[in-house]
């Protein structure tokens, strides 16, 4: 169970109902059907509320976790309890903020860039706080990278360096850029940012893919964006 922002505020004990019995039922079936390698994908949202910055894989199983998320730290403890217990070699990884094409384009919840794109002109929030974008295309690339070669137990940021970390008036520019909407773009300053800022520190990731190239965050913007006016009629909204 998914959604942006405004969902997680809405039916914050459904997602950590039906995450929690997702994850418990998944990885039982998953050891009891011999499967040798299971990648599960968490979020930034399961670290600390209050903490420093940059985020990194240390932080999961310190301090409190943010109450709608909390599910995800269980995902990671219950990993872990399957390596110590029956050498199981199940995963996780941590994406930033995921866009692309085939997303979730509802503005009340999806997350914040397909809202973005589906809005084009009246976004939600001040456009201040700040977050960490990666292509659909390039968190797929890297998750084959970790099904087929990462032997880690723990889990894994994917996410661009923190150098790319842009605000959300930034995102908007770029949709408004890639869709040619020359209207007023409008900040709704009575909803919520969210969270300011949630860097993510991808030492562990480059330790391993020095080389792995992102797709540049405008080109990915453009790409997405051209994808869903072409498949306006059938895309999930």
């Amino acid at each position: 169970m998914v959604g942006g922002l405004f969902r997680n505020m809405r039916q914050n004990l459904d997602f950590w109902r039906n995450n929690v019995h997702i994850n418990d039922n998944v990885l039982q079936a998953a050891h009891e059907f011999g499967v040798v390698k299971v990648v599960s994908c968490l979020s930034t949202c399961i670290f600390p509320d209050k903490t420093t910055y940059p985020i990194d894989e240390t932080m999961v199983n310190t301090h409190t976790h943010r109450h709608i998320h909390t599910h995800t730290y269980t995902c990671t403890h219950t990993h872990t309890t399957y390596f110590q217990q029956y050498g199981q070699r199940y995963t996780a990884v941590i994406p930033t903020n995921v866009f692309g094409p085939h997303d979730n384009y509802n503005i009340e919840d999806g997350h914040v860039l397909p809202g973005l794109i589906h809005k084009t002109y009246l976004v939600w929030g001040s456009g201040r706080a700040l977050r960490q974008f990666i292509y659909s295309l390039d968190l797929a690339r890297l998750f084959l990278w970790v099904l087929r070669e990462y032997d880690e137990v723990e889990p894994i940021i994917l996410s661009v360096g923190e150098e790319d970390e842009l605000s959300i008036k930034f995102a908007a520019d770029a949709v408004v850029e890639a869709l040619g909407f020359e209207g007023e773009v409008i900040y709704d300053t009575s909803k919520a940012d969210g969270q300011f800022k949630k860097t993510a520190n991808n030492a562990k990731l480059r330790k391993y893919l020095p080389d792995f190239k992102f797709t540049p965050f405008r080109a990915a913007i453009k790409e997405t964006c051209d994808w869903f006016v072409a498949n306006y009629d059938s895309a999930r909204k």
